[in-house]
């Protein structure tokens, strides 16, 4: 959490807002791998239980589409809703709309399908079309959570793995969510791509989303992630020592905690010295490339990974488009659908009109160290 105070303490005034039946932006988190994005979405849910919301936290993937993640936490928000001691007609209702939203939408939950032995609320979210069937849900939902005096905070992570229907129909739900001032707020994380997914699915998602950029951290913040935790223990590091921490790790809160890991079992005694980062490094290294690299450069196709390790030649990037089609001695045009997979599966992203680079930090000394010798076919 270090380096977050600022937006969490904002993330706990527009969840008292909207709980309190007042408008506040919608949040959404975007920044590289190894960042601490869904870190920070958990502290978010916590601070949202603490404030008495009810909370659908999903994650999103490839392979499942949006109805699939987020139908079965809803019905088990509207169901606690409906066990409370006094008879809502809202949340009734709820219940019989997301039943019809059901009927119009395959659903299932680890291969059983879906559905509920519930009346439908007939000709309300069952058009089959999600951009109008969604809206009028969440809005059934965010009547019904009023009229329990609670709220709704629904929590997607990895959202660029949404399409762009899907973004689009989240987007109007909040839109028309916030014009009615019902208490139910969307709170996303995702990589860069996200903001420009958000952008081109409606014109006015701008203003319904504040959109944080999370970063690595600043030195001060890196060197005071590393040094709270060992001072707790009667330990400390060295100037030096923590110098060569944060220059490693390029403040990447990820990192820094692998690293701090390592060098916490390594060294022999306080001060930890740069000696000991030294000697832990190597085994970080080893670590970080089996698993945390591994399992993402495991998903490429052979002609994927000759495009990221063409990019890594180039450095750290971010690189133009046309340098890397040159490194691999072919003509744009020819791998466009190459880097168009590679930013589909969340390797790679365009920060600017041309321009490539790494969503995973570091990415580029593992394709040099995995493909020391690479030729190009």
């Amino acid at each position: 959490m270090a380096g977050r105070d600022d937006l969490l303490g904002e993330a706990r005034i527009a969840l008292e807002r909207i709980k309190a039946g007042k408008y506040a932006q919608s949040m959404m988190l975007v920044g590289l791998r190894g960042v601490g994005k869904t870190v920070l979405l958990n502290k978010i849910r916590e601070m949202a239980t603490e404030i008495g919301y009810s909370v659908v936290m999903v994650e999103a993937t490839e392979s499942r589409n949006l109805p699939e993640l987020v139908l079965p936490p809803l019905r088990q928000v509207l169901f606690k809703l409906d066990a409370m001691v006094d008879v809502s007609e809202k949340v009734k209702r709820g219940l019989r709309v997301l039943c019809s939203f059901v009927s119009r939408f395959t659903v299932k939950v680890k291969d059983i399908e879906f559905g509920l032995n519930i009346d439908p609320e007939r000709g309300t979210a069952d058009s089959g079309d999600l951009e109008t069937d969604l809206p009028e849900l969440l809005i059934a939902i965010g009547d019904a959570a009023k009229d329990r005096n609670t709220a709704l905070a629904i929590i997607i992570d990895e959202m660029q793995y949404l399409s762009e229907k899907e973004i689009s129909a989240l987007v109007m739900s909040i839109h028309l969510i916030s014009q009615r001032q019902l208490p139910v707020v969307l709170i996303g994380a995702g990589l860069p791509p996200l903001i420009g997914l958000a952008g081109s699915s409606k014109s006015y998602a701008e203003r319904l989303f504040r959109y944080y950029d999370i970063g690595p951290l600043s030195e001060p913040e890196a060197i005071k992630a590393l040094q709270i935790p060992v001072l707790a223990q009667g330990v400390r590091f060295t100037d030096e020592a923590l110098r060569e921490l944060v220059r490693i790790t390029c403040g990447y809160p990820y990192f820094l905690q692998e690293w701090g890991y390592s060098v916490w079992n390594a060294a022999m005694g306080s001060p930890i010295t740069i000696e000991d980062v030294k000697n832990a490094t190597a085994l970080v290294t080893k670590k970080l490339d089996e698993g945390f690299f591994r399992v993402r450069f495991d998903r490429l196709t052979q002609k994927e990974k000759e495009y990221m390790r063409a990019m890594a030649d180039l450095g750290e990037g971010p690189h133009r488009s046309g340098d890397v089609a040159n490194r691999l001695g072919v003509k744009v045009q020819s791998v466009a659908p190459v880097r168009s997979g590679l930013i589909k599966k969340g390797m790679i992203y365009s920060p600017a009109h041309g321009d490539t680079a790494f969503t995973v930090p570091l990415f580029n000394e593992f394709m040099l160290r995995t493909m020391p010798d690479a030729t190009y076919s």
